[in-house]
């Protein structure tokens, strides 16, 4: 008979130090998700994969390598005609940024949409903005350092 709780039982069958893989987004156009996670965020393109028998393609980004960092998993469903609908189960992507207001101006000058300005959360705290990636995904930008 086990005696271990389930709790137990779950936490041993994750790697002896957990840590959170990716996110994985559905985009309806992968040059302008890649563009905008590489060229605006300052992502690097980490791995990309089609699969051509499931008809989808599976890009990877982000700040470091896989190995030690979390990253985004961008799918693209090929043939879909029409852009996803967001929902509203989904939050937001977080990404540090050293200087909030300058990255802002920046992304504005290149025709991102910034949804929330940057300044003080409204109950104090941290300066965050808001900006959306082509999807319409929410992309929460905090000042660190």
């Amino acid at each position: 008979m086990n005696d271990a709780s389930p709790a137990q039982t779950a936490s041993s069958d994750i790697a002896a130090r957990p840590r959170l893989l990716h996110t994985m987004i559905r985009v309806f156009d992968l040059d302008k998700s890649l563009a905008f996670y590489t060229e605006q965020l300052g992502m690097s393109m980490l791995r990309k994969k089609d699969y051509p028998s499931g008809e989808f393609t599976l890009a990877f980004v982000g700040y470091g390598d896989e190995a030690e960092s979390s990253v985004v998993e961008l799918t693209h469903n090929w043939g879909r005609k029409e852009p996803y609908v967001i929902g509203d189960g989904f939050g937001h992507l977080a990404v540090g940024v050293r200087d909030i207001y300058g990255t802002c101006e920046r992304l504005a000058a290149a025709g991102v949409k910034i949804t929330r300005p940057p300044g003080p959360m409204k109950h104090g705290g941290s300066v965050i903005a808001f900006v959306e990636d082509p999807d319409g995904y929410k992309v929460e930008l905090i000042q660190k350092g």
